[in-house]
């Protein structure tokens, strides 16, 4: 398998997840003020979660697909899964590893130039 259909496969995966993430957040919060911290941070992650889904779509067609794909998903994992996690469980422990997260999803788009 190619690493082209692998960055495909793992585009479809996020999708799909933040689309059911985005579900659990609309009905999970539903009750909740607007303005709620917890509410905002999960509302971040999911926006930033399908933005870099699609990302990886086109990473899949880049020079270096692997490179490029393999950035984005750490830097997906680390950005909105530490954000996820705070809003869901009202933890901050994570939230250090958010920034690097950012970074990480800056360097793979940056990779599709490769």
């Amino acid at each position: 398998m190619t690493a082209s259909v692998v960055v495909r496969r793992l585009a479809a995966l996020s999708g799909a997840s933040a689309v059911a993430a985005g579900a659990y957040g609309a009905h999970g919060f539903k009750n909740k003020d607007p303005d709620d911290y917890q509410r905002v941070l999960f509302e971040t992650a999911n926006k930033y979660h399908f933005y870099h889904s699609l990302a990886l779509l086109g990473a899949a067609h880049s020079g270096k697909p692997a490179v490029a794909g393999a950035l984005l998903v750490a830097g997906m994992g680390m950005f909105c899964g530490s954000l996820y996690h705070q809003a869901v469980t009202g933890d901050p422990g994570l939230r250090k590893v958010a920034p690097v997260g950012g970074v990480a999803m800056i360097v793979g788009w940056l990779a599709m130039i490769l």
